[in-house]
C-alpha cells in the first residue's frame, strides 16, 4: 500500500495531463481546463505531503 500512495501524486498529474490533451485534440470546453488545473495542483500537493510523511 506504501509503494501505491508513493505513486498516487504522479498518477493525478497525470489525470490532468490527459485532460489538457482531450482539450487540445477532442473537446474545447473550459470545464476541462479547470479541471486539468486543479488535478495538476492537487497532485503536487499530495505528492510532496505524502512522500514527506513517507520519508
Amino acid at each position: 500500500m506504501k509503494s501505491f500512495l508513493q505513486y498516487l501524486g504522479i498518477i493525478i498529474l497525470l489525470l490532468g495531463v490527459v485532460c489538457l490533451i482531450v482539450y487540445k485534440y477532442a473537446v474545447q470546453e473550459n470545464a476541462l481546463l479547470i479541471s486539468a488545473l486543479a488535478l495538476e495542483f492537487i497532485g503536487i500537493l499530495s505528492y510532496i505531503i505524502i512522500n514527506k510523511r513517507l520519508g
